[in-house]
Parts: structure tokens; C-alpha cells; sequence
């Protein structure tokens, strides 16, 4: 499931799976049948289906609050995914009701086309992103329903309010020159990377949520000491400047967020969990680096995090000055125990993409692992190549600010129809 942590985490909604449940008796008086004569497994299996919350009538049962819990476990996004699963179909119901009663419901093609859409994101194809989620105990309908509440919600939003944003020629200009002037924006970052193998990952969430309240820099640094994992964890968890630029891009908008002291929500990575506490923040004058492929090359060692793995880690690493030299340290061996790639920043897994902000080329890390923390990852960053610099297209611009206004009449909509609602949570 690796491809699925790179995909956005949009608000859709997950209708009722009660349905297709029902759909497995073929009558009423087969159901009654079934019901009459459960186990006490049977029964609590049945308890799921029970309502949970009610919005405005329509019910939203334990079932689906499970399953959305799965889902967001596969998406790997941030934040307590019980309460997000449970705000996210409050929110989802709120959004379906409003385009039913104005008539918008999403045809069948436009879910199918959406569906692939979204699948794409992960580079899969539909019958595979499906194939992915029912591994992980997410079914082809929450799929379906997940994407048809989005749909829906941005087709009412556009007929509800796409003839009452504009943008003036002035208001491109002006943020045109913006764009021309920006600064690099430097962060100061200390981190607790907690590994969170399946057997853990709940103590681990739990732990790493007690942590996002911190607000001094001084108990956050003795927490990193006692919890992390990365070579930071001497330092307190201390990392040195970095440009904001070369962190990955859906950390960013969350670190702008932050006041000095304090801390992300918890950031689910591949058998871990991190939380970052802003120290500082800095604009500079040299305008922000971007770049438009990352070279790196991962070298994989038995044993995790055990000592004999990591020494053969610093063995290797000693050996090592740039990212050629693995090969030699390979040669022999299965070809699998190298990776070594250039990617498009936007296509590196979070995690990797993280300890290679920190790298200067022809430095390692040794913080990640993979295979349930079984495989040590010897990492390398090889070389960032920059990105060349182009024009920017005012119609682009432009659509770009239509949308930001459109969204931000979205946002003032959705807490309207929440205030509005009768919600009740059982």
C-alpha cells in the first residue's frame, strides 16, 4: 500500500454501507431469520450497523465510522483518524444533503471517471487502487460512495457560487509581482520520529497525539531523548535550519501553520509516527530553490533497528562517498538490496522524502526501515536537480485565485449547513 500514502487527502463523503449488507438477505423473512439466530459474535457484528450519529435525519452507523477508519489508515493521513473519521461523515452528510435538495446528484459516469481520477493519483488503475483497498478492508462501494459526496459538493459549490467570484485584471497584476518577489522561507525544526510496527501503532498514535499538545521546546527536546528514533535524539530532536522548500509538500502547509513552540498533529509514516515542534521561522531574501527531480538510492539491511544492522550500516556508509559507490558495496547480492532512482519531489513517500531534506549529496540516514522495521534503509541522497525557471501564465494565475476565493466560499457554506444542523452522536 505503499503508492497510497502519496495521494491527497480530500474531504469526500462514505454513504451508508448498511445497503449492501442488506443485500445478502434475499428477504425480509430471511433477515429475520439471521437475526433471531445469531451468535453473540454474529450480534455484535450486527451492533456496527447501528446508528452512531444523526444528521439532520440521516443516520451514520458504527460500520461506517470503521470503515473510514481504515480508509484513512490506508490514505496514511495525518491527525486521530477516530475523530477525523467521525468529522469527515458528519461533514460528507452535511454536503450530500445540500446537493440532493437542489437535485445534484453525480451520474454513473461521472463517479466511474472520478473514481479513476482519484485512483490515478496513486498510479494505479481503478480495478487496482480497488483491488488495494479490499486488502486493507475498505470495500468498492465506500470507494464509490467516498468519491460520489465530492463530486457532488463541488458541483453544488460551482452552481451555488462560480457567478459570484471574479478576479480583475488589478488583482492578477498584483499577485503576479508577488510571485516575482517571494523570499525563501527557512524553517527551525525539531522532530520525534517513534517506529510503530503494527503491534504498537495504537500505544504509538496515542502517545504521539499526547505529544502534539506540547508547547515548550525545552519538554519537547527530553521527549525526543526518550522516544525517538532518529539521529537527532541526542540533540533533543534539534535539527538545523532548512529551506521549507526541500521538505515534503503536504508537511508544509501544516509547519506554515504553526507558531513558534508549537507542534504538528501526529504524521503517520511507514512503520512510524513523527511530530514536528516549530522552534523558529525565517524569510530570506534569495527567492525559494525549487526542484524538479531528486536522485536518491536506498541500500537495504537485514535486522531493523538492531545493533548489528546498524554497525553494518557504518561500515557500509565509511565505505561510501557518493551514491556509485553502493554499487560495488552491492555487487554479488540480490539485486533488490539497491534501489536507486530520480524522482519528481512530488512522487517520493513522505518519509523518504523527509530524511532527504535534512542530506546534503553523498550524506545518509539510517532512520527509516521497511518490512514491518525488519529491513534497515541505508539511504543516500545523490543530487537535487532545480528547477527551471518559467513564466508564469496570467490565466493560470488567475484561475488559481478564482479557485482560492471558490474555496474559501466552500469553507463559509459548509460551517452555515453545520450550524444549521441537527446533529446528534450516540
Amino acid at each position: 500500500m505503499q503508492e497510497l500514502s502519496d495521494m491527497d487527502n480530500s474531504h469526500f463523503s462514505l454513504r451508508t454501507f448498511t445497503r449492501q449488507w442488506m443485500r445478502t438477505c434475499t428477504a425480509a423473512l430471511a433477515c429475520s431469520a439471521f437475526l433471531l439466530s445469531a451468535t453473540p459474535e454474529q450480534a455484535h457484528a450486527q451492533n456496527l450497523f447501528a446508528t452512531a450519529i444523526k444528521v439532520d435525519g440521516s443516520s451514520i452507523t458504527h460500520f461506517e465510522i470503521e470503515e473510514r477508519i481504515r480508509f484513512l489508515r490506508l490514505l496514511r493521513a495525518p491527525g486521530n483518524h477516530k475523530t477525523l473519521a467521525r468529522e469527515q461523515l458528519i461533514e460528507d452528510r452535511l454536503k450530500t444533503n445540500a446537493a440532493r435538495n437542489v437535485g445534484l446528484v453525480p451520474s454513473l459516469e461521472e463517479v466511474q471517471s472520478g473514481m479513476d481520477e482519484f485512483a490515478g493519483r496513486a498510479n494505479l488503475k481503478r480495478e487496482e487502487f480497488v483491488k488495494a483497498l479490499n486488502a486493507g478492508g475498505v470495500s468498492e462501494q465506500a470507494f464509490r460512495d467516498f468519491v460520489t459526496a465530492g463530486i457532488a459538493w463541488r458541483q453544488l459549490v460551482q452552481a451555488k457560487f462560480a457567478g459570484r467570484v471574479s478576479v480583475t485584471d488589478d488583482e492578477v497584476d498584483r499577485a503576479l509581482a508577488s510571485t516575482k518577489a517571494i523570499g525563501g522561507v527557512q524553517v527551525l525544526l525539531s522532530e520525534i520520529i517513534m517506529p510503530a510496527p503494527p503491534p504498537k501503532a495504537a500505544a504509538v498514535q496515542e502517545r504521539a497525539e499526547r505529544l502534539s499538545n506540547i508547547t515548550s521546546i525545552a519538554a519537547f527536546s527530553s521527549e525526543a531523548r526518550r522516544y525517538s528514533a532518529s539521529p537527532s535524539r541526542g540533540r533533543g530532536g534539534k535539527l538545523d535550519w532548512l529551506p521549507i522548500s526541500q521538505l515534503p509538500a503536504q508537511l508544509r502547509p501544516i509547519l506554515l501553520g504553526l507558531a513558534p513552540g508549537e507542534v504538528t498533529v501526529p504524521i503517520p509514516l511507514p512503520n512510524a509516527i513523527a511530530v514536528f515542534q516549530l522552534r523558529d521561522i525565517r524569510e530570506t531574501k534569495a527567492p525559494a530553490e525549487t526542484y524538479s527531480s531528486i536522485e536518491y538510492a536506498a541500500y537495504y539491511i537485514a535486522g531493523g533497528h538492531t545493533e548489528a544492522a546498524l554497525a553494518e550500516a557504518r561500515k557500509v556508509a565509511s565505505r561510501v562517498d557518493r551514491c556509485d559507490d553502493l554499487y560495488g558495496i552491492a555487487k554479488g547480492q540480490d539485486p533488490s538490496v539497491l534501489d536507486r532512482g530520480s524522482k519528481k519531489p512530488s512522487e517520493i513517500p513522505t518519509d523518504i522524502a523527509l530524511e532527504l531534506s535534512k542530506l546534503d549529496p553523498g550524506e545518509t540516514s539510517t532512520t527509516l526501515t521497511r518490512a514491518n522495521g525488519q529491513t534497515l534503509v541505508l539511504l543516500m541522497l545523490c543530487g537535487r536537480t532545480p528547477e527551471v525557471a518559467k513564466d508564469v501564465d496570467r490565466n493560470e494565475l488567475s484561475l488559481g485565485l478564482r479557485n482560492q476565493r471558490l474555496e474559501a466560499r466552500s469553507e463559509s457554506y459548509l460551517e452555515q449547513l453545520r450550524a444549521d444542523a441537527r446533529i446528534t452522536e450516540n
